[in-house]
């Protein structure tokens, strides 16, 4: 049988009860009525008697803290599923925050969402420190740690709101260590680098570079091109982008067209352009990246590329120059040839949803324009 108690130095009435696991304890009710903390008492009994005949299930548990709650404040206690959660969350971020951080608060919660699966449809106070770690793990393996780390951020904020506003008890995402931040070479390539990795590369690493340095997308999307996305009548590559969801539609540069005019197109749509490494992983992808570039002496093959246990990105730490750097090339490359910022950011994907709003009125010809400009990093390769 349960019993209350004060305890010296503090104003509220504490619960003596037994567990579920059979120890007797004693703990706060957090009330300094009496007849408040026999409520939650009963609570507590109730919660430890399911327990002990292993009957206490998750919906059984919030039932019982929901009556706790109740029959002590005389209202039902506040919650709501992850998904309306957020739907009201960004509603009220909407008015208080401006286009790109709102784009980022926006694309973290479609990524939760995805990350959650079923308990998306769940109270918010159900998702676990398991679940913050596993959303942050697949990040890990798409994007790099500073990126991770940015949406882990944006997840303590979502709920740290949570808390404020009554509807989760903790932070789990406030618990989830942050990755070490990548600090690897980012950087432009030279011309000269370009051509020393493009004379050691060939086939689908070779369509690889240079689509790396004409279309300036990420490792992964190129590496998931099909002919599908190819429109070698009309000289433009199609893609969505798997960080941001972005249809892109970017005019191919003279250089590239003519390696896509060179391959063997296949039959079906749905084949992929680089056969060799569709579906590989973005670790073996930039494993064999980081092979090509360690040959010319762009990049090392670190002691952490072999032990176990190293993170990604301590590895790419270690190796100098990356694939991403292409994506900066892209950029300068274009700026270089005198590319407005805006068409250059339009072309690579950098622009924020506000910005892409605004500059709708960019034709296909000044984007065609645009990577016309772009220098022919095929011509008088040399030798590594």
């Amino acid at each position: 049988m349960g019993s209350l108690h004060k305890v010296r130095k503090s104003k509220y009435w504490h619960a003596a009860f037994v567990q579920a696991d059979g120890r007797r304890t004693l703990r706060s009710t957090k009330k300094t009525k009496r007849a408040e903390a026999a409520v939650v008492l009963h609570g507590y009994e109730e919660a430890s008697r399911l327990g002990r005949e292993r009957r206490l299930t998750e919906g059984q548990a919030r039932r019982v803290i929901a009556d706790i709650f109740y029959r002590a404040n005389h209202e039902k206690l506040p919650t709501a599923t992850v998904e309306d959660f957020f739907t009201s969350w960004l509603k009220r971020k909407a008015l208080e925050v401006g286009e790109s951080t709102y784009s980022s608060y926006a694309q973290t919660c479609r990524m939760l969402s995805e990350s959650l699966g079923a308990k998306a449809h769940g109270p918010v106070d159900a998702v676990t420190l398991a679940d913050a770690t596993k959303f942050r793990d697949a990040q890990a393996g798409r994007v790099s740690a500073n990126t991770t780390n940015q949406s882990i951020m944006i997840a303590r904020i979502i709920w740290r709101d949570a808390i404020r506003e009554q509807v989760a008890t903790d932070n789990p995402f406030g618990q989830v260590r942050r990755l070490k931040s990548d600090s690897a070479t980012r950087r432009a390539f030279t011309l000269d680098e370009l051509k020393r990795l493009l004379a050691v590369s060939s086939g689908d690493w070779r369509g690889m570079i240079l689509c790396g340095v004409y279309l300036g997308q990420r490792l992964a999307d190129l590496a998931s091109l099909t002919w599908a996305n190819v429109d070698l009548a009309q000289g433009e590559v199609s893609i969505v982008t798997g960080k941001t969801d972005r249809p892109m539609h970017i005019p191919m540069a003279e250089p590239l067209r003519r390696y896509f005019m060179e391959r063997p197109a296949a039959d079906d749509p749905a084949a992929p352009v680089f056969p060799d490494l569709h579906g590989l992983k973005p670790n073996a992808l930039s494993n064999q990246f980081n092979g090509i570039a360690a040959s010319v002496g762009l990049a090392r093959v670190g002691p952490g590329q072999k032990r176990k246990g190293k993170s990604n990105d301590a590895r790419r730490s270690s190796r100098g120059m990356s694939f991403h750097c292409l994506r900066h090339t892209a950029t300068s490359l274009l700026k270089n040839a005198g590319v407005s910022d805006v068409v250059a950011r339009e072309l690579i994907g950098h622009t924020s949803e506000a910005v892409s709003r605004v500059y709708t009125h960019i034709e296909g010809s000044t984007m065609r324009a645009a990577v016309d400009l772009l220098p022919d990093v095929t011509k008088g390769e040399v030798k590594p």
